[in-house]
């Protein structure tokens, strides 16, 4: 055989061996904007009103229900892991969660509504990101288009949960390990900690901050004077750490940039906010200068918000033929 003979059949060969392989490893299902177009048209009527409904009758529901969608996709990814009952070892009992994460009921009614229009078709787990996003958009925020095609897992992880879910008393490295842990970076903690512009949070949360703050027998000196003050009587030592009060003390319940503008005066109500302004740690250099450009622009954060919540919505989703439907979001299928 000559020399170009052999060459053209050893290139048919890698050529043929590739069509095979093509054909034996189809590319993975991915999310998609248009998951349930014909599957469930209503999808995004019934979401949007459910929520609606649900800010009606108590405005900070859609603080909650972004939270939920948060908590969830920390732990095993986006599958919905945290809305399953169990015993002591669920999710909903772990630190982060217990008599903290809520919305549950609202999930619940989206899914009956659901069930009732196309039934067995749309995750529990979908019913989280586009809740969250709709939560978003109607207090204000940016839309963007979620991704859908999540299917539900099988797993509530408590453990994990402790472990993966960043808290308000973390560090600014702890909290930037967790969020690379699961594929975020150091924008995206604090383009994603925009969220506190919406929400509330227990005294227990902060009161760290307020008279002893890490054993120095003082409250935290880069808390501003007056919300000190007023924290101060809001909180005080010998109370039971149960009064909320709102994160954004500058913009109740609007989706905006305020949140940014209180860490540069001070005003971050968690400890976990104000570093990223305030912290003495070398990476502060990075989140310093994020936080103020989002202050000064918010079309900007917002731009940057809408996809970091994309991006945290593709943490190891369950898609094709892995994981389930789930009937009740509750309760993982018999």
């Amino acid at each position: 055989m000559k020399m170009n003979e052999s060459c053209k059949a050893i290139a048919c060969f890698w050529l043929m061996s590739f069509f095979i392989l093509s054909v034996a490893e189809p590319t993975r299902p991915q999310l998609t904007t248009d998951f349930y177009r014909t599957s469930c048209p209503d999808l995004w009527t019934i979401v949007r009103t459910e929520v609606l409904n649900a800010m009606n009758e108590e405005i900070r529901i859609a603080a909650s229900l972004l939270r939920l969608h948060f908590h969830d996709c920390f732990v095993n990814g986006c599958d919905g892991s945290i809305l399953l009952d169990g015993d002591q070892d669920s999710e909903k009992f772990a630190t982060p969660n217990l008599n903290s994460v809520r919305g549950f009921e609202v999930i619940d009614r989206i899914k009956t509504s659901l069930e009732h229009s196309c039934s067995g078709v749309v995750s529990c787990a979908d019913i989280l990101a586009i809740a969250a996003r709709d939560s978003v958009f109607l207090s204000g925020g940016p839309f963007w288009y979620v991704q859908q095609g999540r299917r539900d897992g099988f797993v509530s992880n408590k453990t994990l949960a402790n472990l993966a879910i960043p808290s308000p008393f973390d560090t600014l490295d702890t909290i930037i390990s967790k969020f690379d842990n699961v594929g975020l970076n150091v924008k995206d903690v604090v383009t994603l900690s925009g969220a506190h512009t919406i929400g509330r949070a227990r005294c227990t949360f902060f009161s760290n901050r307020l008279f002893n703050f890490s054993g120095t027998e003082e409250p935290d000196n880069t808390l501003e004077y007056e919300m000190l003050s007023e924290l101060q009587n809001l909180c005080p030592q010998d109370g039971d750490g149960n009064t909320t009060t709102v994160l954004d003390q500058n913009s109740i319940d609007q989706f905006d940039n305020n949140y940014f503008k209180n860490l540069l005066n001070g005003k971050g109500l968690l400890s976990s906010d104000q570093i990223l302004f305030s912290s003495d740690d070398e990476t502060t250099s990075t989140t310093k200068q994020l936080v103020t450009s989002y202050s000064e622009n918010e079309r900007y954060f917002f731009m940057e918000f809408a996809y970091a919540m994309i991006k945290m919505g593709n943490i190891n989703p369950l898609i094709g033929s892995e994981g389930e439907i789930r009937k009740n979001c509750r309760v993982i299928n018999s």
